[in-house]
């Protein structure tokens, strides 16, 4: 199995920005794509960005322009800078890993929270 583990949450005015960050560990070997989703109260679970091993990315349209997802596979690490938060990126934030198309992975979540 794969352990995920996020971090880097918090409370930030709007327009600030923060970094997030997961790590992986278990049976590494088997991750093929890892991204970022979010879920707001009250709202489905979206996806926020994802990543494939060879540095493919696609953001929702949302995020475009203000979020960068990155990758270190020799640290089986994955980040999410966020820079000009607003309001409606407030969510708990999940780090997600792929083995196959259904076979996924989930982080515990880290809450962000954006002020007006």
């Amino acid at each position: 199995q794969v352990q995920l583990v996020e971090s880097g949450g918090g409370l930030v005015q709007a327009g600030g920005s923060l970094r997030l960050s997961c790590a992986a560990s278990g049976s590494i070997f088997r991750i093929s794509d890892m991204g970022w989703y979010r879920q707001a109260p009250g709202k489905q679970r979206e996806l926020v960005a994802f990543i494939t091993r060879g540095g493919t990315i696609n953001y929702a349209d949302s995020v475009k322009g203000r979020f960068t997802i990155s990758r270190d596979n020799a640290k089986n690490t994955v980040t999410l800078q966020m820079n000009s938060l607003k309001p409606e990126d407030t969510a708990v934030y999940y780090c997600n890993a792929a083995v196959t198309t259904t076979q996924r992975y989930w982080g515990q979540g880290t809450q962000v929270t954006v002020s007006s």
